[in-house]
């Protein structure tokens, strides 16, 4: 497995897939979140979710 950091573009998200990357993880996806937030949406899709 490659893990890519720091994924801000669709164009770094084409580049790593090329490359071989198949995890990858940078505001592209998400911004920041608050643990309260991941708590909260931890509970709304508990059993469809897997950290």
């Amino acid at each position: 497995e490659v893990v890519a950091e720091g994924v801000e573009t669709h164009e770094q998200r084409e580049s790593l897939i090329a490359g071989g990357c198949n995890i990858m993880q940078g505001y592209l996806f998400s911004r920041p979140v608050t643990k309260a937030k991941v708590i909260e949406f931890i509970k709304k899709y508990k059993g469809g979710v897997s950290l």
